[in-house]
Parts: structure tokens; C-alpha cells; sequence
């Protein structure tokens, strides 16, 4: 089983910053991929950035793209993200999901979610 804490969030305004954290507990996995997830209110869980821990391979979703960046630990088994010029858009709650495996980008491929963090942009 494994657990994932999240850390990080908050408000922040137009064009401002948020780093968020994601720290996993118990994988037994080498190949193992940690991503970022969203959800906005009335909207479906999209992906925002996946990081490959077994080979650093990283994905990000075209909005996020030259915004965000992910970057992971593997010996400490922690991945984040850094959410530059942020905008209204960017406001739900950002989820941390790990799987055994390569980078999906499908919410289903996804066998352990962390609890969710909300990111709250104001105009």
C-alpha cells in the first residue's frame, strides 16, 4: 500500500506562485510515476504534470505548459510542483496519484491518490 501526503496550496493572485509537495510512503515499485491531477468545481479530474521516478521523465498538460514545472526525489520518494503566473483558471483541488508504472495520463490508471490540497487563484 501506498500512502501519499500532499503539502502546499493555498491562495495566491494573478500571476503569483504555489509549490506544491508530494510525499509517498511505502512503494515497492522502481518503475513508478507520480502525477499532479486537478479538479474544478463541475469539471472532470484532468491531469496537470507526471513525473517518471525510475527515469525522470516528465509530462505536462498543454495549460500548464512553460507555467509549471514537476520535479521528483527519488531517494526521498517526494515529487513537486511548481505553479508559476497563475491564473483564475488554475483554481481547483490539485491531487498527487502515483501507479505502478509509466506516466498515464488517464485518472483510472491510478491506484493511489493523496487527499487533495486546494489552489485557490484570485483575480
Amino acid at each position: 500500500q501506498v500512502d501519499l501526503v500532499e503539502s502546499g496550496g493555498g491562495l495566491a493572485q494573478l500571476g503569483g506562485s504555489l509549490r506544491l509537495s508530494c510525499a509517498a510512503s511505502g512503494r515497492t515499485s522502481n518503475n513508478f510515476a507520480v502525477s499532479w491531477f486537478r479538479q474544478a468545481p463541475g469539471k472532470l479530474r484532468e491531469i496537470v504534470a507526471g513525473f517518471s521516478m525510475s527515469t525522470g521523465t516528465v509530462y505536462y498538460g498543454d495549460y500548464v505548459k512553460g507555467r509549471f514545472t514537476i520535479s521528483g526525489d527519488n531517494a526521498k520518494n517526494t515529487v513537486a510542483l511548481q505553479m508559476n503566473s497563475l491564473e483564475p483558471d488554475d483554481t481547483a483541488v490539485y491531487y498527487c496519484a502515483a501507479r505502478d508504472g509509466w506516466i498515464s495520463t488517464s485518472v483510472q490508471a491510478y491506484d493511489y491518490w493523496g487527499q487533495g490540497t486546494q489552489v485557490t487563484v484570485s483575480s
